[in-house]
C-alpha cells in the first residue's frame, strides 16, 4: 500500500496534543492496515524513525433517527498511536 493509502488523517485532540510531547502521534489509518505497514508508511511519509505502533479499532456510536428508533451504524475506524525515536518530531503536529 502507498503511505497515503495507509495514513488517512492525523487525529488532533487535547489528548493527542499532550501525547505529542512524549513523541507519540495519533493517526486514523486504513482498517486493513497492519502495524508493519503503518510503521513503514510513517517512516516514508515523514522521514522519521518509528519505535512502536499501537492500534485500536474505534466503534462509532449508533445514531438515532427523529422517531427515536436506532438508525444505521456508522462505519468503524482504526486508530494508530505511533511512538517515534527520541529527537524525532512530525512538524505537522507542531504549533497546535
Amino acid at each position: 500500500m502507498h503511505p497515503y493509502e495507509v495514513l488517512r488523517r492525523p487525529i488532533v485532540t487535547e489528548k493527542s496534543t499532550a501525547l505529542a510531547a512524549l513523541h507519540k502521534y495519533v493517526f486514523e489509518v486504513a482498517n486493513g492496515a497492519n502495524k508493519p505497514q503503518i510503521k513503514d508508511a510513517v517512516q516514508r511519509a515523514f522521514n522519521v524513525t518509528v519505535e512502536e505502533v499501537n492500534t485500536t479499532m474505534q466503534r462509532n456510536k449508533r445514531k438515532r433517527t427523529r422517531s427515536g428508533r436506532p438508525g444505521a451504524d456508522p462505519a468503524s475506524w482504526k486508530k494508530a498511536i505511533v511512538t517515534l525515536k527520541a529527537g524525532d518530531t512530525i512538524e505537522l503536529f507542531e504549533g497546535i
